[in-house]
This record gives structure tokens, C-alpha cells and sequence, in this order.
């Protein structure tokens, strides 16, 4: 009885660390899957994908995509650093001085940027064991009402990893 008393403290006690561990932390790993490619609606395009996430040092982390891709194989070796932790903000520096802001909510990370008149959505979600990875853009609109400005999505990019 002790013993099973003993044991259920120390599963307790351990799980808040369990619950700080960061959502970099959590996608540690290799993962692989497919990115499917849309445009207009219309699927047009797969892609193998390689992803890697590992701790570089202290609150920072590797954040690389390869895309197989037997025509035009891409890797994008960018880096994750911790910028609020307590708010859930990092920054994705993809070298040249361009960073992307990325922000934790739960298990999904998010990022909102435009560049080149396209407006452009990133999110990293964990679901179990599985990443789903998803980039969406958008042509900037010419005008819009004072109270509502849509964009028209044009494209997509997802893809579900899978930890080797």
C-alpha cells in the first residue's frame, strides 16, 4: 500500500515538468509524411518531407524542412529561438535577417506575416503522434470596406509527420 501511495506522489509530483516541457521541446525528433499542394482548390503538386526539430542550445532549436523532391529537392535549415516564454512567442530565423514571428497556443504554433504583396499563414499543430504542418497565402486585396478586408486564399501546403 505504501509503495502504491509512493509511486502515485511521484507520478503526480513529476507531472507539472511533463506539462512545462516547451512546444519546441515536444516536436524534438525526425518526422516524415507527404505535403500536398493546392492551388485554387485544386490539388496539384505532392512532395516527400523531411522535418527536424532538436535543441541547439538553451532556448534554441534546430527547425529544418527538407522537401524530396526528385526536380527540385529544397532544404530550409532555419532556427527556433525563444522570445517570451511565458507568452508563448518565438521567432523562425531564416538567415539574412529575416525572422518570423511564431506564437504557442496549446499544442499549435502559429505565424502571420506578408511578403511580396502575398499575406502568408503558418501552423504547426502536435495531434498525438503525429505534426500537422500547414502554410496558406493570400493576394492582399486592392480594397475592402472600412469594417472588412478578404483576402482570396490561393494556395496550400499540408502535411502530416510522422516521428521516425
Amino acid at each position: 500500500m505504501v509503495s502504491r501511495l509512493l509511486f502515485l506522489l511521484l507520478l503526480c509530483a513529476g507531472a507539472p515538468l511533463y506539462a512545462q516541457k516547451s512546444f519546441p521541446d515536444q516536436c524534438a525528433g525526425v518526422w516524415n509524411g507527404t505535403m500536398y499542394i493546392y492551388s485554387r482548390s485544386k490539388l496539384v503538386d505532392s512532395v516527400g518531407v523531411r522535418f527536424t526539430a532538436a535543441p541547439k542550445s538553451p532556448g534554441v532549436w534546430t527547425w529544418k524542412t527538407e522537401y524530396l523532391s526528385e526536380k527540385l529537392p529544397m532544404t530550409k535549415d532555419y532556427v527556433l529561438k525563444v522570445q517570451d516564454a511565458a507568452k508563448g512567442r518565438y521567432v523562425t530565423d531564416e538567415g539574412d535577417g529575416v525572422e518570423i514571428h511564431e506564437f504557442v497556443f496549446g499544442n499549435s504554433m502559429y505565424s502571420l506575416f506578408e511578403t511580396g504583396g502575398l499575406v502568408l499563414s503558418s501552423m504547426y499543430q502536435l495531434q498525438g503522434n503525429t505534426l500537422l504542418f500547414e502554410v496558406s497565402s493570400a493576394e492582399k486585396p486592392e480594397a475592402g470596406t472600412a469594417e472588412v478586408l478578404n483576402y482570396h486564399m490561393n494556395n496550400l501546403q499540408r502535411v502530416v509527420l510522422r516521428r521516425e
